[in-house]
């Protein structure tokens, strides 16, 4: 009956079904590189003028070559900071304000994720070596960073994009 299955399998991933379960198994990412800034504590707003170092394991040298001639690049950072027990895996209240409708965590850019994992497009300054320099990453000093791409706007911008009513509005100060 093994010979079965595969096909089935298929036929049921065509439209949707199958496929199995979603792996619990945890996984396993070696920073490769680190932030550094002036910033000690997690933030609500504000970033848009903190400058951080990204400063790059020096095996991964070579690896940069050619980042320094994009405007912006792409920031995978894990929220070291964010406890368990402040990871939500439901809903949270957003920007604090009671008057905002709670959401989804995964509808949010909250940075108390099941995954602690944060994603940010920042200006990339400058390269020396090892370290770019950016602006604008939301992101406190000694935070592992995981990955960098280049930001390519065809790409990576969306034209169209849909988002609710509540992200159009501004903060409270």
């Amino acid at each position: 009956m093994r010979w079965v299955r595969r096909p089935v399998d298929n036929v049921l991933r065509v439209f949707g079904f199958g496929g199995g379960p979603v792996p619990r198994e945890p996984v396993s990412l070696r920073p490769i590189a680190v932030v550094r800034n002036n910033v000690s504590e997690p933030m609500m707003e504000g970033w848009e003028q903190v400058r951080s170092d990204l400063i790059f394991r020096d095996e991964l040298m070579e690896a940069l070559d050619g980042i320094e001639a994009y405007s912006h690049v792409i920031v995978v950072f894990y929220c070291h900071r964010v406890p368990d027990e402040e990871r939500a895996d439901g809903h949270i209240q957003l920007r604090g304000d009671s008057s905002l409708p709670e959401q989804g965590v995964l509808a949010t850019r909250s940075q108390r994720r099941p995954t602690a994992l944060g994603v940010a497009v920042v200006p990339l300054l400058r390269r020396r070596r090892n370290i770019l320099r950016v602006t604008g990453l939301d992101a406190i000093d000694g935070t592992p960073v995981v990955d960098v791409k280049p930001y390519i706007p065809y790409y990576d911008s969306v034209a169209e994009a849909r988002v609710p009513e509540w992200v159009l509005q501004p903060p409270l100060r």
